[in-house]
């Protein structure tokens, strides 16, 4: 794949390098993460994202970009809202796959050694792994309000305080939910998992702010140093898995029928104003209400917690922000000096709105960030930013490299006392397995499109 350099921070395929592409592919990378990105089949998947009818400016990737279902995990791809096409292979299976963050009162002196009793009692509170369940089961009508109310059902039942919302990217709803679109196999799957973190990359940490690189900014946002944080990485579970299942199955016999042709068909697509994208949106909308709603309930779940074990005030625990990283939504946005409206999607990317808290989780063993956005990510990127550290080893390949050691103990050496289920969650997630968070945020910042104000330290992980 012909890739050319253009900036620093910026390189570029061109829009002839590859068949079919309507616009060139930009890559937000430097020397040493473009190296790796251009050995493997990320750069290609981003091309053919390039082909997508009404896509405007350049498909574009971040630093954290690697090989994924149709487009690139760290891809951003922008169509005309209304004469463009939706594609569910760039948005992502696990939509609303996104992180949360909240601020305690607590320094890490007041868990002195407490640590492990905080992660054993989380562990034991929030169902984690695969196909886990919650502990209640939403009958169809309730499931509808999950899907149309979004966190904002949670606050409503109590699980939570009318200012989370407040602190949440959309206030935690994406309007235009339509869940008679979301297939009974979907809510199936869905009807018992809300409130529950799932596996995979998913995971609940405990925190301590290690750095302060922004002070004024962290003020704002209510971060200090030493302070106990608390990070929930989770998404929409099977229901928004299966909207993209179904999806992929109805937009790939649209092709013909609406005479469209893409390099791969994992990129399946369907016309913005047609009956399957109506379809898919209102269905994709009601999945990421529900993966709010999932975030919101399990923030409840670790307030309780808390207050169990350190006696804290739930109301110590605030919301910090909430960032959506799989998903599409409509945004205007100035082009060739013009202002129109996208459908913006966003796979393992996340939106990095001037003046906005950009979240960056990173490995368990390393450290996460929190960033925020920038006009330049406006200008550049469709106000986008990287959404974490991206993967070096695939899962199989980590769990080969982890055989013989016990990756629980390596991370308690280094201060992280960790819980999962399942025999290879903690090998298939281990630091090794991510590129160096700072070495992305590094890349971001110094781009601008977001800017570092914080460092966060894991001291207690449960994963699925």
């Amino acid at each position: 794949m012909k890739v050319e350099r253009v900036g620093a921070y910026l390189w570029r395929i061109p829009q002839d390098a590859g068949k079919g592409m309507r616009v060139p592919a930009l890559i937000v990378a430097d020397d040493v993460l473009m190296a790796h990105i251009r050995s493997e089949a990320s750069l290609t998947q981003l091309a053919n994202g390039a082909t997508l009818p009404g896509i405007v400016k350049a498909a574009m990737a971040m630093p954290d970009i690697h090989q994924g279902y149709g487009l690139p995990v760290g891809g951003v791809v922008a169509t005309d809202a209304a004469h463009g096409v939706v594609s569910p292979g760039a948005i992502g299976f696990d939509i609303n796959c996104g992180v949360r963050l909240l601020a305690t009162d607590l320094a890490v002196a007041d868990l002195r050694d407490r640590v492990t009793d905080l992660v054993e009692a989380l562990y034991a509170a929030i169902p984690t792994g695969v196909g886990s369940h919650g502990g209640d089961t939403l009958e169809a009508r309730e499931l509808n309000a999950v899907m149309e109310g979004g966190a904002g059902w949670a606050v409503e039942r109590g699980q939570g305080f009318a200012e989370d919302v407040e602190h949440l990217e959309s206030d935690g709803r994406i309007p235009g939910a339509d869940p008679a679109s979301v297939s009974e196999r979907a809510r199936e799957r869905g009807r018992r998992q809300l409130g529950t973190l799932g596996s995979g990359n998913h995971f609940l940490e405990v925190q301590v702010v290690d750095e302060i690189e922004d002070e004024a900014t962290a003020r704002a946002f209510g971060v200090r140093l030493g302070q106990i944080t608390v990070m929930i990485h989770t998404g929409s579970r099977g229901l928004g898995h299966q909207v993209c299942t179904d999806a992929l199955d109805v937009t790939g016999k649209a092709l013909r029928r609406y005479d469209i042709v893409v390099p791969d068909r994992q990129l399946a697509c369907a016309p913005v104003d047609s009956p399957e994208a109506r379809d898919y949106l209102g269905a994709m909308r009601s999945a990421a209400n529900f993966a709010f709603a999932n975030r919101q309930v399990l923030t409840h779940a670790t307030r309780q917690v808390f207050a169990r074990v350190l006696g804290a005030s739930p109301s110590s625990l605030r919301v910090v922000y909430d960032v959506a990283h799989n998903i599409a939504k409509e945004e205007d946005h100035v082009v060739d000096g013009r202002p129109r409206r996208l459908l913006v999607h966003r796979k393992g990317a996340t939106r990095a709105f001037p003046g906005q808290p950009v979240l960056v989780p990173g490995d368990m063993g390393r450290y996460s960030y929190l960033l925020v956005g920038t006009e330049a990510a406006m200008r550049e990127t469709f106000g986008s930013t990287c959404h974490g550290a991206g993967r070096l080893l695939s899962r199989t390949a980590a769990v080969k490299a982890a055989k013989g050691r016990r990756i629980d103990r390596e991370l308690a050496e280094r201060g992280v006392v960790a819980r999962a289920k399942g025999r290879d969650a903690l090998a298939e997630e281990m630091p090794e397995a991510y590129k160096d968070v700072k070495d992305v945020v590094e890349v971001v910042h110094r781009f601008g499109i977001s800017t570092r104000v914080a460092r966060l330290r894991p001291i207690g992980v449960i994963k699925g």
